[in-house]
């Protein structure tokens, strides 16, 4: 199979409505270290893909993308917004702006610009309980992971999903939760949480 633009926009559609699912326990797990409103943040990201979608054009997968992360950044919200409309609009960055149909080296390449974007705009790493600590090895097993293409978003996912939980055992070194230091030890990070939501939320829509 491929990616065109009807899959890639299942595939958003199908992250949209994983994430709006779980926007009252992002909620929770927030309320512990942090200001409690990451899920209503997520809550208006999953709206406003479930709204942009259906509106695309004729535009390449690269200008939709982009299009959709520039989108997200303005949703207001504390640093959610800004930190997933960089990594939406980052899964184009390393498409060509004729590039319609994407194979498994496109899906390689949507990975590698998304964590590359990321890094471009916070320094945090597998460790620092931030969403990082669910992306990096999401990205990482999708440039190592043989077989088709759910077969990549399928491990991609797994992986994300392993950084989320190994998030508990780590202290908190970004954002309002880094003043509780050891007390975060025990409570996944919600940025790790929403976005291993996300990335299986996509390998769902395949």
């Amino acid at each position: 199979m491929v990616i065109d633009k009807s899959v890639l926009g299942a595939m958003l559609l199908s992250a949209s409505a994983l994430l709006a699912k779980h926007t009252d326990h992002l909620n929770e797990i927030d309320s512990r270290f942090g200001d409690g409103d990451h899920g209503i943040t997520i809550g208006k990201i999953s709206k406003l893909i479930a709204q942009e979608i259906p509106q695309w054009g004729d535009e390449s997968l690269s200008e939709l993308l982009d299009n959709l992360g520039t989108a997200i950044m303005a949703v207001r919200g504390g640093s959610a917004g800004p930190l997933y409309g960089t990594m939406v609009s980052g899964l184009g960055v390393k498409l060509t702006t004729d590039e319609n149909i994407l194979d498994e080296d496109g899906v390689r390449r949507m990975f590698a610009g998304s964590l590359e974007e990321m890094q471009e705009i916070t320094k945090a790493t597998i460790g620092d309980k931030t969403m990082m600590d669910a992306l990096i090895p999401a990205v990482r097993v999708a440039q190592t992971t043989e077989g088709d293409i759910k077969a990549i978003f399928d491990a991609a996912a797994t992986a994300a999903e392993g950084g989320r939980d190994a998030s508990e055992g780590f202290v908190s070194k970004f954002g309002r939760a880094r003043s509780y230091k050891e007390q975060t030890i025990g409570t996944p990070d919600a940025g790790a949480v929403s976005t291993a939501l996300f990335i299986r939320g996509l390998a769902n829509g395949i």
